[in-house]
């Protein structure tokens, strides 16, 4: 499978590069993805939504009126759940929305990601960018220049940068992470996609070494 190239500062290549077959098989699981991205969604809730029950209202201690002869409906309490102000019946408690994701299922999730963004064109592959300090302007020039302002931009990069996290952590619609840390999630939401050739030299060669050690 071959992408786009690009130049550390966003011109195109005339060559196509061929992404390792060890991480891009073509292979795309909508089931899984399905599941991981609804899981990330259900961790991201609260669960702190609550509502009173008749143990938890404040009030009602006193019959509002005697049981017969007034000819209304018998009421025991104002803070009935039929009367306005009062209790809610089987409202809302807090809870936990975590669930859990088997790492093999993260895996193909991510690597189905992936693989459907190479298809539909929204994956290219970027020369390692250096900086020496941040420089936002530098990464809005990059973008510009690739002609995605106004897009979802997601940056993998070979390992930890802090000089370009630091530059464009405030660009809208750009998010900067390491090649390895972004969820099926992240991969998703992005419009386009800009990997590090040398965190994709590196993911190949751990891919090649665990296959040796397998098969030793």
């Amino acid at each position: 499978m071959k992408v786009a190239a690009y130049s550390a500062t966003g011109e195109a290549r005339s060559e196509q590069v061929e992404l390792p077959a060890t991480v891009f098989d073509g292979r795309v699981s909508e089931s899984a993805l399905h599941q991981v991205v609804t899981a990330i969604e259900l961790h991201r809730r609260q669960g702190t939504a609550a509502t009173r029950s008749r143990g938890e209202v404040r009030g009602g201690g006193r019959k509002p009126w005697r049981q017969k002869g007034t000819g209304r409906a018998r009421a025991g309490t104002i803070r009935s759940p039929l009367w306005r102000g009062g209790a809610v019946t089987f409202g809302p408690q807090p809870r936990s929305y975590d669930v859990r994701i088997p790492r093999k299922l993260k895996r193909l999730a991510i690597r189905s990601a992936l693989n459907a963004r190479a298809e539909d064109g929204d994956l290219a592959v970027i020369e390692p960018l250096e900086l020496e300090a941040p420089r936002t302007k530098q990464i809005a020039e990059l973008v510009g220049n690739l002609e995605a302002g106004g897009s979802n931009v997601l940056l993998l990069t070979d390992g930890l940068k802090r000089t370009l996290f630091l530059s464009a952590r405030n660009l809208p619609g750009v998010k900067l992470m390491p090649w390895g840390e972004a969820s099926a999630f992240d991969v998703l939401w992005a419009d386009l996609i800009l990997i590090e050739s040398s965190a994709l030299d590196s993911a190949d060669e751990k891919a090649t070494q665990g296959a040796e050690g397998v098969e030793g």
